[in-house]
């Protein structure tokens, strides 16, 4: 009951669902880092000219990861937000 009031007042179920989507996003980043840390030549290593690309992917990877991390971030803020206010309208009424 509550959940359908939630969607009609707020935009906490959209919400909710871009953190979701988010996490699943920093899983999956999370797990080609951790891939690619486990050939050869693992990332922390000095690389050979011909596995140049590897240490270009890896720096790609974690730009990637900071933007999904700061989107995270900033929905959760929106997302407590909106359930200050929910909560505030409820004791007001």
């Amino acid at each position: 009951m509550l959940f359908g009031f939630f969607g009609r007042v707020s935009n906490a179920p959209q919400l909710k669902d871009t953190l979701d989507a988010s996490t699943q996003r920093i899983r999956a980043i999370a797990h080609r880092v951790a891939g690619g840390a486990t050939e050869a030549f693992p990332f922390a290593l000095p690389e050979p000219p011909a596995n140049a690309s590897r240490t270009a992917s890896l720096e790609a990877e974690m730009t990637t990861l900071a933007n999904e991390q700061v989107r995270f971030e900033a929905s959760a803020r929106l997302l407590e937000r909106t359930y200050q206010r929910i909560r505030l309208g409820l004791k007001e009424s």
